[in-house]
């Protein structure tokens, strides 16, 4: 029934479909605002979608709409809808379908997760955190502070370079540590962490890792086996997809954790880590986004079209990103924040613009068809320790559909704001 995209009158092999051809799948690019064609840079808070996704789940809901496991063909295709999505989000992943769980939003996840984790905690026990993370992987940990006595261990971030104080993250993982939470890419100032060094650090201190991957996910291929993470969160918003969470948890870690969950509902992974009839269409539209990024490149499989894509896609995005910085970083009243492009970053970029608000600043862009975000975007603790409260930051992020010419007038509206 849910079928991957063709990939029939593609590039070549190795090569990723040009932008223009790229830009054919989304209906919002049609948009006019003032007069002007809308860019949209606000990707970071959720991406654009593709007529593919919203196509798979009007499918869906208009033709086989049903709830799961019983004996009728709706149900039945329900059930194999939902397996299928398993199936192409294992793979975007490198994990087993019986390793993905999906909830309402990585958020919902991440404390139902944690607070499974902590019927096994006591006080004394330690989680480290760090200030560079989405409050999404920060909250549902303290939380446990108050609920289980817990000790959080925080992380600092180095406001200089954007990066985390890998020094306290070396000190603060030890026997007493149960879990480090630790994010992939921050999604205010792009930085990329070392998930491979905190894993292991983890890992040595015989600790869980949890890896919040929202922002990473769109950027670079995550290969899970090869991270050695224990669990890993992402959304399927931030990759052209519908408004989901998905989970991916060792299989053994699944079976063992005991979820809260109804008397009736399934007692097996990965549905024991499931709540409620879940949002069957949003799995469809997960499981298509995935084969919609897939479909912009070649190979022989779906993951090997994924990695070509992801690749060159960071590089294209990269070289728009590098573009935007060096233009921005002239501006005399402009300030920068996070890595710079030769760092290990997503195309990510956060500033502010010296005797105008970021509030003010995003909605003079908007005049001009220039669609940014502003705020703290839930890492309100890198704002705080930035000094930025409470107007926050203005964010611009390059995603698959980002063209040179957006850039520009970007550079161009950006300036004329700082010239005053």
């Amino acid at each position: 029934m849910m079928q991957p995209m063709s990939t029939t009158s593609r590039q070549p092999e190795t090569q990723v479909a040009p932008v223009a051809e790229i830009r054919k799948h989304f209906p919002a690019l049609e948009r006019v605002h003032n007069g002007h064609a809308v860019a949209y840079f606000d990707g970071p808070g959720g991406t654009q979608v593709p007529r593919h996704v919203v196509e798979q789940m009007s499918n869906y809901l208009y033709h086989h709409n049903a709830n799961t496991h019983w004996a009728y063909p709706t149900s039945a295709e329900t059930d194999a809808a939902i397996e299928y999505a398993r199936e192409v989000c294992a793979e975007f992943l490198n994990a087993s379908p019986s390793e993905i769980a999906f909830g309402a939003n990585m958020t919902t996840l991440t404390y139902h997760l944690s607070r499974a984790l902590s019927l096994n905690y006591r006080g004394g026990d330690e989680i480290v955190v760090t200030e560079l993370d989405h409050h999404a992987n920060i909250d549902p940990w303290r939380r446990l502070a108050v609920e289980r006595g817990v000790t959080i261990r925080t992380v600092r971030l180095n406001t200089d370079t954007g990066q985390l104080n890998w020094h306290d993250l070396e000190r603060f993982v030890g026997p007493k540590t149960k879990l480090v939470a630790i994010g992939a890419a921050s999604n205010a100032l792009g930085t990329i962490n070392d998930l491979a060094g905190a894993i292991e650090l983890a890992h040595n201190a015989g600790a869980l890792a949890f890896v919040d991957a929202v922002h990473y996910a769109p950027h670079a291929l995550i290969d899970v086996q090869k991270l050695d993470c224990d669990f890993l969160g992402m959304s399927a918003y931030k990759f052209y997809g519908p408004h989901i969470g998905v989970m991916f948890a060792k299989r053994a870690l699944l079976a063992q954790i005991n979820f809260p969950k109804l008397v009736p509902a399934p007692d097996y992974a990965p549905e024991n880590a499931e709540t409620g009839t879940q949002n069957q269409e949003g799995m469809v539209g997960a499981a298509a986004a995935i084969d919609f990024l897939a479909s912009l490149g070649a190979g022989s499989n779906r993951r090997e079209k994924l990695r070509g894509v992801f690749e060159q896609m960071h590089a294209r995005n990269m070289e728009l990103f590098a573009r935007l910085w060096n233009a921005l970083s002239s501006m005399p009243r402009v300030k920068l924040f996070g890595p710079p492009p030769e760092a290990a970053r997503t195309p990510t970029l956060a500033f502010t613009i010296e005797g105008c608000t970021s509030t003010d600043a995003v909605r003079r862009l908007a005049e001009k068809g220039l669609f940014l975000s502003h705020g703290d975007f839930y890492a309100a603790t890198v704002i705080e320790r930035l000094g930025l409260e409470p107007e926050g930051l203005i964010r611009a992020g390059c995603a698959c559909y980002t063209t040179a010419d957006e850039i520009d007038r970007l550079i161009a509206g950006v300036n004329e704001i700082q010239l005053g």
